[in-house]
């Protein structure tokens, strides 16, 4: 990803250069093992080209940012009917917990961060480079 940004009532409220915007849905029953699961995920992932072209270098190493955006949305079950349920996002409250925790555990990393602003209705702008998009699970289900 070259640029990113989310703007919540028509100002940005985040944005960063190169790096990796990161959707996060919070399930009932997560807690704080899958969010440093997930945050040492992220953070050691190796996606970003090394001189040879290959996906081999991870976001600290590029000197590369995170957005972070809270999206309850990514739990939406569409398996039956038409209209997706969300019967497995966890409530605003412990989810929103959780999100602030995956950010701090970023942080803590060394990994310079910028957020979405939680439950708002943001717009997300990206220009995905590859693209690439990795999709990550702490129940290892996929």
């Amino acid at each position: 990803m070259t640029e990113a940004s989310v703007c919540v009532d028509g100002k940005v409220v985040g944005s960063i250069e190169r790096g990796l915007v990161v959707l996060l849905g919070v399930e009932e029953g997560d807690g704080a093992k899958d969010v440093q699961y997930i945050a040492k995920k992220t953070a050691g992932l190796r996606v970003f080209e090394d001189e040879q072209g290959l996906m081999n270098l991870d976001v600290q190493t590029v000197g590369a940012q995170v957005l972070a955006i809270s999206q309850f949305t990514l739990l939406g079950d569409v398996r039956k009917g038409k209209r997706p349920s969300f019967i497995s996002a966890a409530k605003p409250e412990p989810a929103n917990e959780l999100y602030e925790q995956y950010c701090a555990e970023l942080r803590m990393q060394g990994l310079k961060v910028e957020q979405g602003v939680f439950r708002a209705d943001m717009q997300v702008s990206l220009v995905n480079d590859g693209p690439v998009t990795i999709m990550l699970d702490s129940k290892k289900l996929f």
